[in-house]
């Protein structure tokens, strides 16, 4: 495993790079100290550059987000989120679990997130019990960010009407301007000990890294993936049969202080990052 400092070496080694925003480039509140740089880096050095999110978010709506923290789309070759990918899904009903969903969908998560479906033939509803599927984007902006039991009764009536969960995010937790807040897939998670059937859409599915790699238009052997999370980025990019670069700066910042832990942490996972390093940095 390399173990670098900054990611000019890494960049020699590669033509095409996938690269996570939460815990990665931003916080959700700015850019990490040396990201746009090493974007712009990246991008004069005739390198392609796509960002994969697990945002529960449309991809032009995570785009203007970057350019009010000054990330702009010529910093990178494109940008796919979790929320573009369960648009899609909701609206072609390519898979047969999604063609099954019905029409009646209950919303679980905050406003500014509603655009995964808007324009769709959906039909927001105000119970569980009038819909025909859950959508799962996250906490609301009215209860606890950090704790899931807020939304225990919510969870419970879906569970109860028999719906299938949608879940946008498969996240965890994310860390937003230093603050650890919990994500859809807290939620999720347990959605599915109460019984539930959840649709996870996003990292580490292979599925969300085929329209990624299309956009990159570079062999796979010559992508590197870079990530902050074990468990969505770096098991996602061994899904996806490409190489993974581990940042530790992100997620995992709190927990593994040294790079021998990170190494023994990878191991346990049953992971093999090609090289780890601090921040995404040049």
């Amino acid at each position: 495993m390399q173990h670098h400092a900054g990611f000019a070496a890494l960049a020699e080694q590669y033509d095409g790079f996938i690269l996570d925003l939460w815990g990665v480039i931003h916080d959700g509140v700015s850019p990490y100290p040396g990201a746009v740089d090493c974007l712009r880096r990246l991008r004069d050095a005739g390198k392609r550059a796509v960002l994969l999110s697990n945002a529960p978010r449309r991809a032009h709506v995570a785009a203007e987000a970057m350019r009010a923290m000054g990330i702009v789309p010529q910093d990178y070759t494109g940008i796919v989120t979790s929320g573009e990918v369960t648009h899609v899904l909701l609206r072609d009903r390519s898979l047969p679990e999604f063609a099954a969903l019905g029409r009646r969908l209950y919303h679980l998560g905050p406003e500014r997130d509603r655009n995964v479906f808007f324009g769709l033939d959906l039909q927001a509803v105000a119970a569980p019990a009038d819909a025909d599927f859950l959508l799962n984007t996250g906490p609301d902006d009215l209860r606890s960010p950090t704790s899931v039991a807020p939304y225990e009764a919510e969870l419970q009536a879906s569970v109860a009407a028999g719906l299938p969960m949608v879940c946008a995010n498969p996240d965890l937790e994310v860390i937003r301007g230093g603050q650890r807040l919990i994500c859809a897939g807290a939620l999720a998670l347990r959605y599915e000990a109460l019984g539930g059937e959840v649709l996870w859409v996003g990292k580490p599915d292979a599925a969300v890294y085929r329209p990624v790699l299309e956009l990159l238009g570079v062999p796979r052997e010559r992508v590197l993936a870079v990530g902050d999370s074990l468990r969505t980025d770096i098991a996602g990019a061994r899904a996806a049969g490409v190489d993974a670069a581990w940042v530790l700066g992100g997620i995992h910042a709190e927990e593994l202080a040294t790079h021998d832990a990170a190494e023994v942490a990878a191991r346990r996972a049953g992971l093999a990052p090609v090289a780890l390093l601090p921040a995404f940095r040049w």
